[in-house]
């Protein structure tokens, strides 16, 4: 590997989830030409400023409650469960290990419903009435491993969707509060207590109910718990101030995105109502930023949320980006696991900026507001927070100058009883990309005529503190690979209400079960048996399975209906649209209990489309059959008890995952999953790369030939800058060498920052020089990044000439889709 150089970067923008869409070409050129608007409106660098604080113990301020991160909102843990150790062990130690990583202080989670609810679905503990299950999940688990790294972390529970049966499908009733009880005894079972509890994500408030929830959790002995209103918006507050049995019944205000949504997060709002209910307010949802370029938001927001709307908690969604990267929000949260098979991971800036915070502050600790602000009067040059622990025995100040363009000063003092002496200071700079630039000890302050003198760097976060104990933990990952095949399981070993290996819900819930019909042992069966109240656009339920490399193969299973309706094997599973599941890239062979079969293929915009249909002797329910669908290019072949239903020649999808599912929500069983390689053709030779959305070719800018020529696309020449020699690399992976240079397609410096512009650089062997070359449909394919699990990508969709091509997460544009067209 070689060290670090210069390239030209743009800042990722992650895709938002209140658009129910991916990254559309327009959409990031809008971005794009909005950001260099921006640029050139930016207002002239700032003088250097010289700030005093004064951080007084006897100051006024409200208790701080902590910074958490959200497990939730569809899937986004699921992979997390699957991880091998060291790794997981190293996963969860970064997230919630106090002075290692984000030493995450308050652990908020999705208490599941059968529904996807953004990257998927989290089981219900309940999935038909009165029969309740301890043991579903992976949630469970998870608050167990935090709280055995940090006892003192709050948990705090909130549904997105529940059971079709709640209400007969009305969420605000007695028996969603009944469903509540039960998953707080659930968790009283495990050993947990639940310190917070919500209503409904984003779906408004109900008085009435919550006045019943607040009185029910006293009279069954939780009365402990403090209830959080209403995770929407602030339009709770009034009716708090209005009502006093619903105020007494809200302990927290809390609201979504009040820092703004998929922004810099320079400014955070609240309401005057809210300010007057005298109850702590938080930013009880704030994030979807990207685990990289979140970091910046992310610390400006912990401290602007207190300064500009006096929150006292932030709450990051998601924890973590340990989900399939066909998925919405791959690259969101502290850091990314989306490999358990190679045990691959990134800890991103998010978790250092969450650290600057968490790992110098404890909630119960107390806001100084003489010892909070904006340097220099200015929220350009940065902010500054402080806090006391209780008995006046420590205290620290979190700065930082994220928008500043200078170098500014500070002089500290303290007063009010707190303590002088040493003190630390330690650092982040978020303008550089290497983990051993965030959370340094930079060092140790003595006060020169009472006061402490600290020079603030631009693009940083500081922590000023008498506290000791923090650190950046060491853990590295390993190399990211593929999923292997051959690939099979016949889920015995998969727990009872546990999601077998490597699979993940979609829609509905897919738990290991007892098997019916005559068969012995362990399999996989689909619970929920009546329409989820859903909290995103709704689906059947299916869940997938396995590398999106996959490209021409057989997959298999043992299915069998419990009721009439249809079972579903899927393959070539791609991009998902949004937040509709239903909306997604696949193939599927669908067998009704009447012996009607079909191949369907699905799309990313939603259109089913019916390639092939017939039947076969009607299976019924309660017997199991064969079903199996093959991949040879374009052709793809349906199997049913092995005898052939069916061939056709479709070449939409090239290549992706596979899957089960219903059709409609019955109950299914499935076992013996399997899937078989087939021959894809070798790919080896020397082609131009040419771009589906723009036509024109992967070029060498202005026929470079040095170490660290930026990558771009340029209308075709034949140049042999435009040619580009492809080789295979250990464990499926390619090198791109250019013909005219000799040198390797390349990330700059192994950058994991989407975004990044590619550059050509001496070939040497590293991660970041080697790519997995996929079908995508149509005879074109991506190029990912094994290092960085990103794709090359024409900056902005642009057509033009010159348009970098960068790292982006996948989303199944056409500027990430490349053909390979021979040189002769």
């Amino acid at each position: 590997m070689r060290s670090q150089h210069a390239v030209p970067q743009l800042r990722a923008v992650a895709p938002p989830r209140t658009l129910r869409t991916l990254r559309t070409p327009l959409t990031v050129l809008l971005v794009l030409v909005m950001a260099a608007f921006a640029v050139l409106q930016a207002p002239p660098a700032h003088a250097a400023v010289n700030t005093a604080i004064t951080v007084d113990g006897n100051s006024p301020g409200r208790i701080f409650d902590g910074v958490g991160a959200i497990s939730g909102g569809g899937g986004n843990s699921r992979l997390l469960a699957d991880y091998p150790e060291p790794q997981r062990g190293q996963i969860l130690d970064y997230l919630f290990k106090p002075g290692y990583g984000a030493a995450l202080q308050i652990f908020k989670v999705e208490i599941g419903g059968d529904t996807n609810s953004t990257d998927g679905a989290e089981p219900s503990h309940e999935h038909t009435r009165g029969t309740v299950d301890c043991g579903t999940g992976y949630e469970w688990w998870l608050m167990e491993q935090a709280k055995a790294r940090n006892p003192a972390v709050k948990l705090y529970g909130l549904a997105w969707g529940a059971p079709g049966w709640i209400g007969n499908g009305n969420f605000w009733s007695q028996d969603m509060i009944d469903y509540l009880i039960a998953w707080m005894g659930c968790a009283t079972q495990h050993g947990l207590k639940i310190d917070y509890l919500g209503g409904w994500n984003e779906r408004g408030y109900n008085k009435a109910w919550y006045e019943n929830l607040h009185a029910t959790l006293a009279a069954k002995g939780y009365g402990s718990t403090k209830i959080v209103g209403a995770d929407s918006d602030w339009s709770v507050a009034g009716d708090i101030r209005g009502d006093a049995a619903f105020a007494a019944s809200v302990d927290i205000v809390g609201a979504h995105y009040p820092c703004g949504y998929m922004s810099a997060m320079t400014s955070c709002s609240t309401t005057s109502d809210a300010l007057a209910t005298g109850k702590q307010l938080w930013a009880s949802e704030n994030g979807s930023e990207d685990y990289n370029t979140g970091g910046a938001p992310i610390a400006r927001a912990i401290n602007r949320g207190y300064l500009d709307a006096k929150f006292s908690a932030f709450i990051n969604w998601p924890l973590a980006a340990a989900l399939y990267q066909n998925l919405p929000y791959n690259t969101d949260g502290m850091l990314t696991a989306t490999q358990p098979w190679s045990g691959t991971y990134s800890v991103g800036k998010s978790t250092w900026a969450t650290a600057h915070t968490t790992q110098f502050t404890q909630p119960g600790w107390q806001y100084l507001d003489s010892g909070s602000g904006y340097l220099g009067g200015d929220r350009a040059n940065g902010s500054y927070v402080s806090y006391k622990s209780p008995g006046k025995t420590a205290w620290s100040t979190v700065l930082e100058t994220l928008d500043a363009t200078a170098a500014q000063t500070v002089s500290l003092k303290t007063a009010g009883g707190l303590p002088g002496g040493t003190v630390h200071v330690w650092s982040s700079d978020f303008a550089s990309g290497r983990q051993s630039d965030y959370l340094v000890h930079t060092a140790d302050l003595t006060p020169v005529n009472g006061a402490y003198q600290l020079t603030l760097q631009p693009g940083r976060v500081y922590s000023v503190t008498t506290t000791t104990g923090q650190g950046a933990g060491t853990a590295a990952s390993p190399t990211r690979g593929l999923l292997a095949l051959p690939y099979s399981d016949d889920f015995q070993s998969t727990r009872k209400g546990g999601e077998a290996r490597y699979l993940a819900d979609m829609n509905g819930s897919f738990e290991g079960a007892a098997c019916g019909a005559g068969r012995t042992g362990t399999c996989v069966r689909q619970m929920a048996t009546t329409t989820p109240i859903t909290w995103d656009d709704g689906s059947d339920p299916y869940a997938t399975l396995g590398d999106l490399s996959w490209s021409d193969y057989t997959v298999s299973a043992d299915a069998m209906l419990e009721q009439a309706g249809a079972v579903q094997l899927m393959g070539r599973v791609g991009t998902q649209k949004g937040f509709a599941p239903g909306s997604i890239n696949a193939y599927y062979l669908e067998l009704t209990n009447t012996g009607a079969w079909s191949i369907l293929r699905n799309s990313a915009a939603g259109a089913v489309t019916t390639l092939a249909s017939g039947t076969v002797a009607a299976p019924g329910t309660g017997s199991w059959h064969r079903l199996a669908l093959t991949f040879a290019g374009r052709t793809i072949t349906a199997t049913i008890d092995g005898t052939k239903a069916g061939s056709v020649t479709d070449d939409s999808y090239g290549s992706g995952q596979v899957g089960i599912g219903t059709a409609g929500y019955v109950a299914a069983q499935f076992d013996n999953l399997s899937v078989t390689p087939g021959s894809p053709a070798a790919l080896s030779g020397t082609y131009t790369l040419v771009n589906r959305n723009s036509g024109k070719a992967l070029d060498a800018a202005k026929q470079g030939t040095a170490d660290g020529t930026p990558i771009i696309q340029w209308t075709r020449n034949g140049g042999g800058n435009q040619q580009w020699k492809i080789t295979p690399a250990p464990g499926g992976y390619y090198t791109v060498t250019g013909v005219a240079s000799g040198k390797a397609l390349d990330v700059p410096g192994a950058a994991k920052v989407a975004g990044t512009q590619l550059d050509l650089w001496t070939s040497n062997g590293g991660a970041n020089q080697q790519w997995l070359i996929v079908p995508s449909g149509g005879g074109y394919y991506t190029l990912e990044g094994r290092d960085s699990g990103q794709l090359a990508d024409v900056s902005g969709a642009s057509t033009a000439d010159e348009a970098p091509v960068v790292q982006w997460p996948a989303n199944g544009g056409g500027n990430q889709q490349w053909q390979l067209v021979p040189v002769s």
